[in-house]
C-alpha cells in the first residue's frame, strides 16, 4: 500500500512497548500517516505474584507514542483473554494436547476482542508481526517475511478472513537487524530491549506455573517404553509434550517424551530417537482454517512449530474432512493439538493451518 493509500486510511496501530510495534510507529509517522495507538492490557490480575512486565511495557508504548505526536489509549481487554485464550490453553493441555496460546491471542484478542471494543473504528490495524501481505488475483494473502528467523505468519494462521483484510504489517517486510537499526537511529527508548519470549503477557513467569495455577498437579507414573519398567513419577501430563527431552528430572537420561496415556495418566519415556515414535512422516489435521482459499493444492510446505525450516509434503483430503499430510521428511515431535501451518510448495503464500489430531 502506497504512502498515499495509506494517508486516506484511519490507522490504529498494536502498540506493545516492544521494539518491532515501535519501529511500526515510525515508519508509518515517516510516510506522513500519524495513526492512533492502542496498548492491550492483557496480563493477570495478581501482578505481584506473577511478575508481569505490562507496567514497563505501557512506560515503553507511551513514550513511543509521545515522540511521533500520536494519542494513546490503553484497551482492558483482560477479562477476555483470560476467559477466552486461557480456556482454549487448559482445555487443551487437560486433554492431553499441545496447544498454542500466542495463534490463538491474534485471532481472539489482538484482532478480535480490541477490534469489538475499538477495532471497527478503523480501517486498517496494524502491529508489529514479521508477515506480509499480497493481493494477488485480486484476493489479499498473508505471506511469509524474507527474514525465516523472524517469520510469524504461523501465529497468524488462525486468523480469519475479514481480519487479514484489515491487517497492516509495516515491518513486515525488513529483517530484524535492519529493524533494531532503526531504532537506534531514531534513539526509540526500547532499541536495544529484548524481544519477549513465550507466551505474551506472563513476563518472567514459567509456562509451567502458568498451567499449574489452573490446573495443579496430577502425579502419575512414568514408564519407560521398551521395557515397560517405571522410572518415577510425573506431577502432571500437561506439563510435557511429545518430544520433549529437557527438565524432565528423571537420572539415567536423556529421557525423550515419546506418548501420553491421558485415560491412564501414564507418560511414556524412551532413551533415544525411536523411528517408530519419534519421528513420524505421516499425520491428520482437522479443523484446517482457510485464510484465503478454501482448498490446499497437493504439493505444499509446511511447519509444525516456530522455526526457519518449512518442509515439503503432498496433501490429501479424506472423507471424513480433515486433511493428511505426507511429509517428505521425517518430522521429530509431532504431538497431537499442535498447529500444522501450510504454504504454497515455495513457502511463500500461507493458507492457513488446523490442528494436528492421533
Amino acid at each position: 500500500m502506497t504512502s498515499e493509500e495509506l494517508r486516506d486510511k484511519k490507522i490504529a496501530v498494536l502498540l506493545s512497548g516492544g521494539v518491532d510495534s515501535s519501529v511500526v510507529v515510525y515508519e508509518l509517522a515517516r510516510q506522513g500517516v500519524h495513526p492512533d495507538c492502542f496498548y492491550i492490557k492483557i496480563g493477570p490480575e495478581e501482578q505481584e505474584e506473577w511478575d508481569c512486565t505490562s507496567e514497563e511495557d505501557l512506560e515503553m508504548a507511551t513514550a513511543v507514542a509521545a515522540r511521533y505526536g500520536c494519542r494513546l489509549e490503553v484497551v482492558d481487554c483482560h477479562r477476555e483473554y483470560w476467559d477466552q485464550v486461557t480456556r482454549y490453553t487448559m482445555d487443551k493441555v487437560r486433554a492431553g494436547l499441545t496447544p498454542n496460546p500466542d495463534v490463538m491471542c491474534n485471532r481472539l484478542i489482538k484482532f478480535g476482542a480490541f477490534h469489538e471494543k475499538r477495532g471497527h473504528d478503523y480501517d486498517l490495524i496494524a502491529t508489529g508481526h514479521y508477515a506480509c501481505t499480497e493481493i494477488i488475483d485480486g484476493k489479499k494473502w498473508l505471506t511469509t517475511s524474507p527474514d525465516p528467523v523472524k517469520d510469524q505468519t504461523d501465529f497468524l494462521a488462525q486468523i480469519y478472513d475479514w481480519q487479514l483484510e484489515k491487517a497492516l504489517f509495516p515491518i513486515g517486510g525488513m529483517m530484524k537487524e535492519e529493524v533494531r537499526r532503526i531504532a537506534e537511529q531514531e534513539h526509540l527508548v526500547n532499541a536495544r530491549r529484548k524481544d519477549s519470549q513465550g507466551i505474551c503477557f506472563l513476563g518472567k513467569i514459567n509456562y509451567n506455573e502458568y498451567i499449574r495455577r489452573y490446573l495443579g498437579e496430577q502425579p502419575g507414573d512414568v514408564i519407560e517404553l521398551d521395557t515397560g519398567r517405571k522410572i518415577g513419577e510425573h506431577r502432571g501430563l500437561w506439563f510435557h509434550t511429545i518430544g520433549q527431552r529437557k527438565g524432565m528430572g528423571f537420572g539415567g537420561g536423556p529421557w525423550f517424551v515419546v506418548k501420553k496415556d491421558v485415560e491412564h495418566n501414564i507418560l511414556y519415556v524412551a532413551h533415544g530417537y525411536d523411528p517408530q515414535e519419534a519421528y513420524r512422516q505421516e499425520f491428520a489435521v482437522r479443523d484446517f482454517h482457510f485464510l484465503t482459499e478454501r482448498q490446499l493444492p497437493q504439493q505444499v510446505t509446511f511447519k509444525i512449530r516456530h522455526t526457519p525450516e518449512w518442509h515439503p509434503a503432498v496433501t490429501e483430503l479424506r472423507a471424513d474432512g480433515t486433511w493428511l499430510i505426507h511429509s517428505a521428511d521425517k518430522i521429530h515431535g509431532v504431538a497431537p493439538g499442535q498447529f500444522c501451518v501450510v504454504y504454497d510448495a515455495d513457502h511463500h503464500r500461507c493458507y492457513g493451518s488446523g490442528e494436528i489430531t492421533v
